[in-house]
């Protein structure tokens, strides 16, 4: 009985504790979205498939998924220099975005659960916070 009672709690406890990353992570989605059409749309579009040849996709971005912390670092402190998405290259520049941590990891768990896209980790501030300028 004991047995029954402890495994009783520990998956209310674990079905609790999905339930508000869950949450969470559907909270970020809409902020994010939000930012995104205020600042990242013009280069990148409605539809996530950037500009060819000039602006990279995040539309099923391989980039995005395979690479987050070079992806928060670029959202963070701009970037420039040739990288590769879905095996075609780019070489452009992106000014910092100027969002502060919590609002980068907002923009993140968007465009990671969008157009294609879907990967469930939560992106926290705490994530964003530990990338540094190199």
């Amino acid at each position: 009985m004991k047995l029954i009672s402890i495994l009783g709690c520990g998956a209310i406890y674990v079905f609790a504790f999905l339930s508000n990353a869950q949450d969470n992570l559907s909270k970020s989605i809409a902020r994010g979205k939000e930012l995104y059409k205020e600042s990242c749309i013009t280069c990148h579009l409605a539809n996530g498939e950037g500009i060819k040849d000039t602006f990279p996709p995040l539309a099923k971005a391989d980039f995005l998924l395979k690479y987050p912390e070079k992806s928060i670092h670029a959202i963070k402190f701009g970037m420039k220099g040739a990288i590769k998405v879905n095996n075609v290259a780019y070489n452009n520049a992106m000014p910092p975005s100027g969002f502060a941590d919590d609002e980068i990891a907002d923009v993140m768990n968007y465009i990671r659960n969008s157009f294609g896209n879907k990967n469930p980790q939560l992106i926290t501030e705490k994530m964003v916070a530990a990338v540094k300028e190199k």
